[in-house]
């Protein structure tokens, strides 16, 4: 029997790190008094089941991948990689367009990184740090050098302005990294998984397919509220935790916290049971943005670093969680 060749691998350097963070809001603010109506409710209601003041949306003729480039050009620039050496493109996100081709291709042609391998990630509210994970691996693996992951979402285009269970919470915005080879590890390793018996809990209201043959209405966003709350809480705190395991570090070397964006409660309940100190700085971006699922934690890191830059090289643990049910978290060193 003839011996068949060796297959040659590649192999990439053993550690990554995050080199610089961007981010594009939707241009329109938009306070609790201009969605209370619909869904027959007060500001009052909102700020104290949500913490959500105003959130940010944009105009109708701005699209997610229009957010998304911005966020990514400001990336680009920040970590002085040239977009032509970014080997991959991954971009998270619940609202393209289109089902199919992927917004991450056109971004990689937008921002000139063709010919970039790119994809999307549907993981909904755990889609960044989904990205972030598997940016770490490709990188680790010699698949790519640079790594684009970006989370980006216009929520807006799919929500029901009366539905009380999820519309009032949602914004619109993009955030970006750029991940690349470190000399040291800047991101451990990634906790991640999903839990499809509550496949329902967070979803569409109905299906193309009915909206083409049944006249059904165009599906939006819904959400079992009660159902999400329990679970984020008390199962994504021990995700968190596991996530500190196995990157060896305790709550009190964190420098910040950056949880998904989902619910100002659930952010404080998290606080609370991993025992962060006063000395750990927890992201609210929640308060001004809204909820923003995929894009969440990005642009609440870049708040972050930009209200704190005595944060970067510190530190981070994040963690989302959302529609599937799905969840992701490591810790980071912040940009």
């Amino acid at each position: 029997m003839t011996s068949l060749p060796t297959l040659q691998q590649s192999t990439g350097p053993q550690f990554t790190r995050i080199y610089a963070l961007g981010a594009a809001r939707g241009d329109l603010v938009v306070p609790n008094e201009d969605i209370i109506g619909p869904i027959n409710s007060s500001d009052e209601w909102i700020r104290q089941r949500t913490g959500v003041i105003t959130r940010r949306r944009a105009s109708e003729n701005i699209t997610a991948v229009d957010l998304a480039e911005e966020a990514s050009r400001e990336a680009i620039e920040k970590s002085g990689v040239d977009p032509e050496k970014i080997g991959a493109v991954l971009v998270s996100t619940v609202s393209n367009t289109v089902q199919t081709p992927s917004m991450a291709a056109l971004l990689a042609d937008r921002v000139g990184a063709n010919p970039a391998a790119a994809y999307d990630i549907s993981a909904a509210c755990a889609g960044y740090t989904y990205g972030i994970a598997q940016a770490d691996a490709l990188i680790r693996a010699g698949l790519a050098e640079y790594v684009l992951v970006v989370g980006a979402e216009k929520l807006s285009d799919i929500i029901d302005p009366t539905d009380r269970t999820i519309s009032f919470l949602l914004g619109d915005g993009a955030g970006a990294a750029v991940v690349g080879p470190s000399d040291s590890a800047g991101i451990s390793a990634s906790v991640w998984g999903s839990d499809g018996s509550k496949w329902d809990a967070v979803g569409m209201s109905g299906t193309l397919k009915d909206y083409r043959t049944n006249g059904a209405e165009w599906p939006t966003l819904r959400q079992e509220g009660p159902t999400v709350f329990r679970w984020a809480v008390w199962e994504m705190a021990k995700v968190a935790q596991e996530a500190l395991d196995k990157a060896g570090v305790t709550s009190d070397q964190l420098a910040a916290f950056i949880p998904h964006q989902a619910n100002m409660r659930i952010v404080d309940e998290f606080a609370k049971q991993l025992k962060l100190p006063d000395t750990v700085v927890i992201a609210r971006d929640i308060e001004t943005t809204g909820n923003t699922s995929a894009a969440s934690i990005p642009l609440a890191a870049h708040r972050l670093l930009a209200e704190n830059p005595e944060l970067s090289g510190g530190l981070a643990l994040q963690i989302g969680f959302g529609a599937g049910l799905v969840f992701g978290a490591q810790v980071v060193v912040l940009p």
